[in-house]
């Protein structure tokens, strides 16, 4: 009876371990996909916080959490199921899709350095006339689906990094790794995008203290920091995003043509890398890094400036064709 107890006691012991290890591989997976998925997560950030400008203070965290509702309800019932079926039916596809992220990515970063460059005209009246006509429910309505819009095409490709991240490995565990990412990506971004919509309120708040003692004044010289550098973190963060977004959407296209038997763009980028890690040996090993980060940032710069005039001057007149064509 002893010796039966013990050999079960056993045979729990190694399918707790089982267990175990089966959460390290899961958390260790979830961990590598979430830092190759680095770049969106960025620009998500950057991006997210333009939706709640215009509204009051009370209606600003409310909106963040229906956008985080929604980028969750994208990732774990829509993307999730769609990565796994893709896993099991569809592998030979994943690359291609990955690299159509990519380039989607590269577009949006070279848009918005030639952006930058050459500011659109209207913009800021196009925006105040939309504001005149809706009122503030509808307006709020209206952003927060444009912003699920924008975070489902963000999300995909973080789905899509996710799958291309995780080795092959049994079903369950990688719904759990996709599930993992989904989840706290969503927490982490929209967690984030809350502390900095309210820091320039709590700046204001911490402020306006009248106290006389050490304490006060140094929360007064603090608060009129927080409100005077936020608008210049804000634009540091997106200038971030942009640059993160053209070196993953960079990177993503060149390593997926090497898979396909294009391999001279990142063999380009490695010897690139290689060269100014040469001449630079202090720290070779980040700047060698660095400059395949710059390398694949440049990559998608140029993808994404050949594809500017595509998606104006053809993909955007067809589509406003079949839409009135729909109606």
């Amino acid at each position: 009876m002893s010796s039966g107890l013990l050999a079960l006691l056993d045979d729990v012991a190694a399918l707790t371990k089982v267990a175990a290890a089966s959460v390290d591989d899961v958390v260790g997976y979830a961990a590598k996909a979430g830092a190759k998925s680095a770049g969106v997560v960025i620009d998500d950030t950057a991006v997210t916080p333009r939706y709640v400008v215009g509204f009051t203070a009370d209606r600003e965290l409310p909106i963040v959490a229906k956008i985080a509702v929604g980028s969750l309800r994208n990732k774990l019932l829509f993307l999730l199921p769609a990565a796994l079926a893709l896993g099991v039916f569809a592998p030979w596809a994943i690359t291609p899709l990955l690299m159509l992220g990519g380039a989607y990515l590269s577009f949006e970063g070279a848009e918005k350095v030639w952006e930058a460059i050459v500011p659109h005209k209207g913009g800021e009246e196009r925006l105040e006339a939309a504001r005149a006509v809706l009122d503030a429910e509808a307006m709020e309505r209206q952003r927060v689906a444009g912003a699920i819009r924008t975070d489902f095409i963000l999300s995909a490709e973080i789905m899509a990094i996710t799958l291309y991240a995780i080795p092959a490995t049994d079903f369950w565990s990688r719904a759990a790794v996709l599930a993992l990412v989904g989840v706290g990506i969503t927490v982490g971004v929209y967690g984030a995008v809350a502390l900095l919509v309210k820091a320039d309120d709590f700046g204001v708040l911490i402020g306006r203290n009248r106290s006389q003692s050490f304490l006060g004044s140094v929360g007064r010289v603090l608060g009129l920091a927080i409100v005077r550098t936020m608008p210049l973190f804000l634009e540091l963060l997106a200038t971030v995003g942009t640059a993160a977004m053209l070196w993953v959407g960079g990177g993503i296209v060149v390593h997926g043509l090497e898979e396909l038997g294009l391999p001279w763009p990142a063999h380009a980028v490695e010897a690139i890398a290689g060269a100014v890690a040469h001449r630079v040996p202090v720290a070779s090993g980040a700047v060698e890094w660095l400059a395949g980060a710059v390398a694949a940032g440049v990559a998608g710069l140029l993808l994404g400036a050949t594809l500017i005039p595509l998606v104006s001057g053809v993909l955007v007149p067809l589509w406003g064709r079949l839409s009135a064509f729909r109606r």
